[in-house]
Order: C-alpha cells, then structure tokens, then sequence
C-alpha cells in the first residue's frame, strides 16, 4: 500500500464519487463496495510505482467496473436479477457515464450515497459504519480500530448495514424534496455522532481519535459543498470547527484531559474560529435558525472569550433556552442546568440537574454525576461533590475521563 499521503487523500476523495458511480449504474451496493475496494488497492499498489494516471477518477471507475462486470457475468443467478431490477428501474435510473470517460460522475452521485448509507431503517452505529466505509474510504481495519471492536465484528455489522439496506429496497437516489429534511437530519446527525467520537471517545485509552474528528469534518465540508443553502449543513460544519479549534489545548502532555475553563487559549486554531464564526453568523442571517445553527453559536462565544472568567454566560443561556425550545433532549437540559448554575449560581443548577435524575439516557453514563459533582463543587460541598466524582469516573469507559474525574475528587479530599 502506498504511504504517499498525496494519493491517499487523492483516493479517499475519489473513492465515494465511484463508488456512487457503480451503485447508480449496476446497482448491488455490496458488489459495487468491493469492487470500488479493490480497484482502491490496486491504484495505491500501481500509481507510487508507474505514476497518477491523468485521470484518476476515470481509472479507478474502469477499474471498479471491471472488477464488478467480471463479478456478475460469473454469477448467473445475480446477472438474472440484475437484468429483472434494470428493466423494472425508471429509465433515468440506469444512466451514468460510462467507466473511464472523461465526464465526471454527478456530485449528487455522493449525496445519494449518504443518504443510502444514513437511511432509517439502520441502527445509529451501522449508519456510523456504513458511512465511514462508503463515503469516507476507511477499510473495516480502521473502522472496527476506531470503534475498539474487533475487525470480524465491524465486518459483520457492516454487512447487515448493506443486507437490511437491500432488504429495505431502498433505491440509490437523493430524497424527493418532500422527504429530503427529514434524511437530511439523519445524516447530519450521523456526520455529527463520528465528529463526537473522534473529539470525545467514549470509551478506551485516549481522549481523542483525530483521524475521526477530521474525517467528520471532511465530509461535512463535502456536504456544505453540494448543500450550499442548507442553514443547518453551514451550522454544523460550523460547529465542529469552532469545537475541533481547541482540539491542541484540550489534552496535556501525557494526554490528560483539559477543561475549557483550565485550556492554554493560545493553543486554539484562531483560523478554524475565524471560518466557523463567518459560517455560524451567515448562516444565522439567511437560513431559519436550527439547532447546530444554535450549537455553533455558542460554541462561538466560548471561543470569543479571551479567558474563562470572561465568557459571556448570559448569552450562552439565552441560546440554551431558544435550544431547549426547539431540540429538547437530557443532554441539552444538562448543559442548560449548568449554564443556569453559571448564572444565577450553583443551587439553581443542582435543583435542574434533580429533575434529570431519573432520565434513562443519562442514568446510562456519567456525564449527570460529572455535572453534579462541578456544581456541587462550586457551591462548596466538598464532601458531596467527591462522592460525586467517584460515581461519575465508575460510570465512564473513558480512561482518561476516568482519571480527570479521580483527580477532581482527590483534590477536594
């Protein structure tokens, strides 16, 4: 395999616009999966050794075709049901340049192709999954790595992805415009679940998992670019770059974990808050406000503050209320109890925080007894505030949360 960093970036941009090529023309996602793969091999095998081919994304469709026609044409029973599906397909469905022109497949050829891999009839981690090896170009290897799960594992769960998809029948094209928010929304939040796993892994031994968190903002900038007047694709592309522009001060030197309020500002991506304040504040004014609109606004004023003490927690609590209005969720309520403790004081925080006691979703994790313990910490209770971040670091399956959380209860012993 080729480590030329130049190709391989070359061959993950190019690898979802093949892959759409074939699933648009022959149909069979998986075939049209593995066929795209190995063509992927092949060119990081050949192109280091006997130089780019002029165009590569003609190649690597030759090469995919090839591989898939050879497939099918040995495979008499998948042929006859490739011959049923074209004739009963609408005669739009079936055109698509031919492999190896010049003409470059549709863009809208990747928007379908997130659609597909987001659709509703899979489970949030097979979306997740699907995602990542279709549209992003991971091998299962790095998936399954990237999710702490064996790769036989990652392997399986992707291909029950692609046999309840064809199950489904689920055709490869973008939404009609009736239906289109509504799986607009499931791929924005599975773009947003890979972005929080890379920035906040939930369970393992580092705190953050780069190649995740870039990966998510690739594709959200790929998506921003085939949506450009989406209010909501421009605010969470937004948010993640405001949240990803502290990513170098959000660990120490032996990859302890940083609260915002302790971070060295300094060390913040001021380009990545530049581009997503321009975004966020774009957005705002010409889009109907939506809640990664509102996620990104305030993000942004945590990056405008020069330092902890100085954020504008006012503001930020407004945007928690208008957010609670319009996407109600535990984790919201959670983060608006601690604004309010920001605000008003700690004991009108705690007094929102008991009313998430008995939420299912939060009694799952440890982010409820990290909040309480913060704010019984700020309100003096030292006894009850270790106590509760000894409940919350029992609960994360994240050890650098867990050791964050140990030191938080240590110093207050």
């Amino acid at each position: 395999m080729t480590t030329d960093p130049r190709i391989e970036d070359l061959l993950r941009r190019h690898a979802p616009q093949v892959l759409g090529a074939l699933v648009r023309r022959y149909g069979h996602f998986d075939a049209a999966e593995d066929a795209v793969q190995e063509a992927l091999l092949a060119a990081a095998v050949q192109w280091p050794a006997e130089g780019r081919p002029e165009n590569p994304r003609g190649w690597l469709i030759r090469v995919a075709s090839r591989r898939l026609t050879d497939q099918l044409r040995s495979d008499s029973a998948r042929r006859r049901r490739e011959e049923a599906d074209a004739a009963l397909a609408p005669p739009d469905a079936l055109v698509a340049p031919p492999p190896g022109e010049d003409a470059a497949p549709s863009d809208d050829d990747t928007l379908s192709l997130l659609f597909l891999c987001c659709h509703p009839e899979l489970t949030p981690s097979a979306q997740v999954a699907l995602t990542l090896r279709a549209v992003g170009g991971l091998t299962t290897a790095e998936i399954a790595r990237a999710h702490l799960v064996p790769e036989a594992t990652m392997a399986q769960r992707i291909n029950r992805a692609k046999q309840r998809i064809r199950a489904s029948g689920a055709h490869f094209r973008t939404p009609p415009e009736a239906e289109r928010q509504d799986r607009l929304a499931v791929v924005l939040q599975v773009l947003y679940l890979i972005f929080n796993e890379g920035y906040t892994a939930t369970s393992g031994t580092e705190l953050l998992r780069d190649d995740l968190a870039a990966e998510a903002v690739r594709l959200t900038r790929l998506l921003r670019s085939l949506l450009p007047e989406d209010g909501e694709v421009a605010g969470l592309l937004a948010l993640m770059l405001l949240t990803d522009a502290r990513r170098a001060a959000r660990t120490g030197p032996s990859g302890e974990l940083v609260p915002l309020a302790e971070q060295d500002r300094a060390r913040w991506d001021t380009a990545q808050i530049e581009e997503g304040t321009a975004l966020v504040e774009y957005a705002l004014r010409h889009t109907r406000p939506g809640p990664y609109q509102v996620q990104a606004a305030i993000a942004a004023l945590h990056d405008e503050a020069a330092d902890a003490e100085t954020t504008d927690w006012p503001q930020i609590l407004a945007l928690y209320d208008a957010l609670d209005r319009i996407w109600p969720s535990p984790v919201v309520r959670l983060n608006h109890a601690v604004a309010v403790a920001m605000v008003r004081g700690p004991e009108f925080g705690l007094a929102l925080l008991d009313t998430l006691r008995d939420d299912p979703y939060l009694a799952r994790g440890h982010r409820l007894a990290a909040a309480r313990g913060h704010l019984l910490d700020m309100a003096g209770d030292r006894e009850a505030a270790r106590a509760a971040y000894r409940d919350a670091a029992r609960r994360t399956l994240s050890d650098p949360e867990r050791r964050y959380l140990l030191v938080r209860a240590a110093r207050l012993a």
